[in-house]
């Protein structure tokens, strides 16, 4: 089957979680939680949870394995992904999962270098899967955020959960 196949019999609404990162902003000024939230709502997905939690990994992880445990079928993290010595989002959830999906993180930092530069090398934005879901880790910006959304995963988003959804 070819990936326009795939796409096809893709399911237009996902059922996802969004958890932002930070010591510093709240629900209210938490713009690139807010712009995850709402592009995957205007690309007709559901939004079924929303957390913001303090850079601390048993917060993140805690937080991330709820919204996984409340069903939804991907997760979207935003926050934490730097080198930084809070920075600790991408340990928290890479022991969360089972299957890495490197070429999201490859081609973030692609598609970073050629807004950004050289900088785009300090991302440890990553994917993977737990279970049937999908949990992507961006950074806190959010033009970043919406980069990753428009040009990665909205566009493959009801692929990826078509074929967690497969039984072979």
């Amino acid at each position: 089957m070819s990936v326009a196949e795939h796409r096809a019999n893709a399911p237009a609404n996902v059922s996802c979680g969004v958890v932002t990162i930070s010591d510093s902003r709240t629900l209210d000024t938490d713009t690139s939680g807010a712009a995850i939230a709402d592009l995957l709502s205007r690309a007709g997905h559901t939004v079924a949870a929303r957390r913001l939690v303090p850079d601390d990994p048993k917060a993140v992880a805690d937080a991330v394995r709820d919204v996984l445990a409340f069903g939804a079928d991907a997760v979207i993290t935003t926050g934490g992904t730097g080198i930084a010595h809070r920075d600790t989002t991408f340990e928290a959830i890479a022991g969360l999962l089972e299957r890495q999906l490197p070429g999201f993180g490859e081609l973030f930092r692609a598609l970073s270098f050629q807004d950004i530069g050289s900088a785009a090398m300090l991302s440890r934005a990553t994917a993977g899967t737990s279970g049937r879901a999908v949990v992507f880790v961006l950074p806190g910006s959010e033009s970043a955020v919406r980069l990753a959304m428009e040009k990665l995963i909205l566009p493959e988003l009801g692929h990826i959960v078509r074929e967690l959804r497969r039984s072979t």
